[in-house]
């Protein structure tokens, strides 16, 4: 059963500026260290940045905190399983909301311009 769901989608062009404008403040207020290791080391690191950005706006919509005291953007880690495939962890408060009977899944698609994310709660079987 879907408990949570959340969707966003960004363009690549608005994480760039943010970077030119805000730099290392900006990176990290919104990454982790392996967010950052990660997106860096790619050709289109921005491509990567906002990716990483949508995914945790979206895991934000699907867990219904809203902007509370509760979300802190690097409790949101995204990161590659080794099939490739994305996934998170979460941490601090965020760490409780799924509990032992939830789980959360994202999938991320992206274009020359925009990136998207969809995040999904479930309940286990």
């Amino acid at each position: 059963m879907v408990v949570g769901i959340g969707i966003d989608i960004i363009e690549i062009d608005r994480i760039k500026e943010s970077v030119d404008k805000f730099g290392d403040h900006f990176l990290n207020k919104i990454f982790t260290p392996t967010e950052l290791e990660y997106s860096l080391s790619k050709a289109n690191k921005y491509q990567h940045l906002a990716a990483r950005f949508a995914a945790k706006e979206a895991v934000s919509k699907a867990l219904a905190t809203g902007w509370n005291n509760d979300f802190n953007w690097k409790n949101v880690e995204i990161f590659n399983e080794l099939s490739g495939a994305p996934s998170v962890k979460l941490s601090g408060k965020l760490a409780d909301y799924l509990g032992e009977d939830k789980d959360l899944k994202i999938t991320m698609s992206h274009s020359n311009h925009y990136v998207t994310c969809f995040a999904i709660i479930y309940l286990k079987k």
